[in-house]
C-alpha cells in the first residue's frame, strides 16, 4: 500500500516508542510522530512542496535555492517519519539514495560552481547512510576548494541516538568546519542518552545547532519553548532557527498563526537568556527563502530622527538617533 495514499503510515523508532506516554493523550512526542485523522485534511494553502525545492532543483539530489550555499540530499530516507515534514512525499515513497553516479554528477556540480561557499547535507537524513557512504561525501566536499563550510542536517541523535558513535565521528573530521544542526521540538526529545551522542559531538570538535519546528499541541507555548531552548543550551547546542510551519499537505493542524508565533518570541525576550534564542523564520512559499519573522521593537515616528522603542515588559521609550541629525546637520552647512 502506497504510504502517500495512507495518511497514516508511520515509521517509529524504539527510542521514540519509548518516550510515547501511552497514559498521556496529549503527548507532544505522540502528536509529532504518531498518525492522526486531521491528516485527511487539507487546506487551500496546502502543498506537496511547500517550499519549492523542484523549482530550484537543477538536477537529482542537488538544491540550489541561494547563490553561495546549496542543499546536498545524498538520501530521503529518514529513521522516524515526523508527521508535519514539508518532504513527505518524497521520504514517505523512501526514495533510494543518489546512485554512484547521481552523486559524482551532484559532486561535480558543486566543483563547477565557485560561488558555493557552503553545503547543507540534508535529505532525509545523511545519518542514515552508511558509515563509509557519508565519510566519503564529507570528504569529496572538504577537497573542493571553494567549499569553506560543511552542514549536517539531521534528526538521528534525537530518534536513534544508538547510530552516533565515536568511530563514525571521529571519521568524519576534516580541515573545514563541519556543523551538526540537529532537529529537536520538545524538551522530552533530550533525554540521557540524546545528550551524549550530542556530546560525542561537541566534545570531538563538531559545533552543534538546532532547529526546531513551531507546532501546535507540541510546543506553542511560552513555557515549553524556554524549557526546550535552555535544555539545548545545557547540551551545549545553540538554538538556530524556530521554523514558522510550512505549507504541508496533511499537517494543517500542526499550524499555528504568524501572530501566535511572534507573542511566543516576544514573551522569550527579557525572560530568556539570548543565547537560548533562535530567529523565528518563515520559508516563504514556492522558494523564494527564507525570513525572519520575528516581533519588531523598533517603530518609527514622523520624525525623522526620532524612533519609539518597545522594551520586552510591553512599555515603549523615545530614541533620538544622533547621527541621522548630524547627518542632516553636515548637509545643512554644505
Amino acid at each position: 500500500m502506497s504510504t502517500i495514499d495512507n495518511p497514516f503510515a508511520c515509521k517509529l523508532t524504539p527510542h521514540i516508542q519509548e518516550l510515547i506516554d501511552a497514559s498521556d493523550a496529549k503527548s507532544p512526542i505522540a502528536r509529532q510522530f504518531m498518525p492522526s485523522d486531521h491528516e485527511h485534511i487539507n487546506d487551500a494553502q496546502s502543498r506537496e512542496d511547500p517550499i519549492g525545492d523542484e523549482r530550484f532543483s537543477p538536477m537529482k539530489g542537488i538544491t540550489h535555492r541561494y547563490p553561495d550555499r546549496l542543499l546536498l540530499k545524498p538520501t530521503y530516507t529518514c529513521a522516524a517519519h515526523c508527521r508535519f515534514c514539508f518532504r513527505r512525499k518524497k521520504v514517505f515513497e523512501q526514495q533510494k539514495a543518489l546512485s554512484p553516479d547521481e552523486l559524482i554528477a551532484a559532486l561535480n556540480y558543486i566543483r563547477e560552481h565557485a560561488e558555493i561557499w557552503e553545503v547543507i547535507l540534508t535529505g532525509g537524513d545523511p545519518f542514515m547512510l552508511s558509515a563509509s557512504q557519508l565519510i566519503d561525501i564529507v570528504k569529496a566536499l572538504n577537497e573542493i576548494e571553494h567549499v569553506a563550510v560543511i552542514r549536517i542536517h539531521t534528526r538521528v541523535p534525537i530518534v536513534a541516538s544508538e547510530k552516533i558513535t565515536l568511530p563514525l565521528i571521529q571519521s568524519l573530521k576534516v580541515d573545514k568546519p563541519l556543523y551538526i544542526v540537529v532537529h529537536c521540538n520538545h524538551a522530552r526529545e533530550l533525554t540521557e542518552d540524546v545528550r551524549q551522542a550530542c556530546a560525542l559531538f561537541i566534545d570531538n570538535g563538531f559545533p552543534m545547532l538546532s532547529q526546531t519546528v513551531l507546532l501546535k499541541g507540541v510546543n506553542n507555548a511560552p513555557d515549553t519553548m524556554i524549557a526546550l531552548f535552555r535544555a539545548l543550551i545545557q547540551t551545549r547546542i545553540k538554538p538556530y532557527y524556530l521554523h514558522h510551519c510550512d505549507l504541508v499537505k496533511g499537517a494543517s493542524h500542526f499550524r499555528t498563526s504568524i501572530k501566535e508565533g511572534q507573542e511566543i518570541m516576544r514573551a522569550l525576550r527579557g525572560h530568556l537568556s539570548g543565547i537560548c534564542q533562535p530567529v523565528y523564520i518563515l520559508d516563504i512559499p514556492e522558494g523564494f527563502g527564507k525570513v525572519p519573522i520575528g516581533p519588531n521593537y523598533l517603530i518609527e515616528t514622523t520624525s525623522e530622527f526620532e524612533y519609539h522603542i518597545e522594551d520586552f515588559r510591553g512599555n515603549v521609550h523615545s530614541y533620538i538617533d544622533k547621527h541621522a541629525s548630524k547627518k542632516n546637520l553636515l548637509g545643512m552647512l554644505e
